[in-house]
């Protein structure tokens, strides 16, 4: 037992000469490492110190034509500019990384949503990210409108379900639901309609969305 334990120790103590010997002989690679870190960690703490604030304020001054633009249901100009002022794709493509950035793409794809472009509306509303209890749901819905007009109803009722279920609220959880169990009694299914019509009358009684719903019910009961 006693051998065994002193066959440890040399194999443990041949090992650290073995490293040590490997680090004398690599001192200029391990300090070359050394400094590629200190130079990552301050080029991490600039960026998001200094480089990002600025850029994030430059960026909100910039969105702001564009905004209002959107807010005249000018989308052309929101989404292009008007020459002097950046456009929802100009800030977006300059401002990348940037929150002022991802809050362009939200108004990008509903710019491109009610330009009948529905496609890059899908497109940018997918991109958008955020953690807002009633925005994220929006954009999730418009994806839905997007893929209504293109008639993928199944892809349509998929989206608003789930912009529904996505932090569910008074707000917006009753408005999609209402909306999915609407296109499913269009398409036929009025077993999913009336479960869907059902949720907003027993969940969301005090919301706008369900007023009168008993006469939605009523009617896919007796289509059903």
């Amino acid at each position: 037992m006693a051998k065994k334990k002193d066959e440890q120790i040399l194999d443990v103590r041949d090992t650290y000469t073995r490293l040590e010997a490997w680090i004398n002989d690599n001192q200029k690679l391990l300090s070359g490492v050394a400094v590629g870190l200190l130079v990552l960690v301050a080029a991490f703490a600039y960026v998001k110190r200094v480089y990002l604030p600025k850029k994030e304020k430059e960026a909100a001054n910039e969105i702001f034509t564009a905004q209002q633009y959107f807010q005249m249901d000018s989308f052309n100009l929101a989404l292009q500019g008007d020459g002097e002022y950046l456009g929802f794709e100009d800030v977006i493509e300059d401002y990348k990384f940037t929150k002022t950035s991802n809050l362009a793409k939200y108004y990008a794809g509903m710019s491109y949503l009610q330009l009948g472009d529905f496609d890059e509306a899908i497109s940018y509303l997918s991109k958008f990210k955020s953690k807002d209890m009633f925005v994220k749901p929006m954009a999730i819905g418009a994806i839905g409108d997007a893929y209504a007009e293109q008639g993928d109803m199944d892809k349509a009722v998929s989206q608003y379900e789930k912009a529904a279920s996505h932090n569910k609220n008074t707000l917006t959880t009753p408005l999609f639901l209402k909306k999915a169990a609407m296109l499913s009694e269009v398409e036929g299914d009025y077993d999913k309609a009336l479960k869907l019509y059902s949720r907003v009358k027993n969940e969301y009684s005090q919301s706008s969305e369900a007023e009168q719903i008993d006469k939605y019910i009523a009617r896919v009961e007796v289509l059903n």
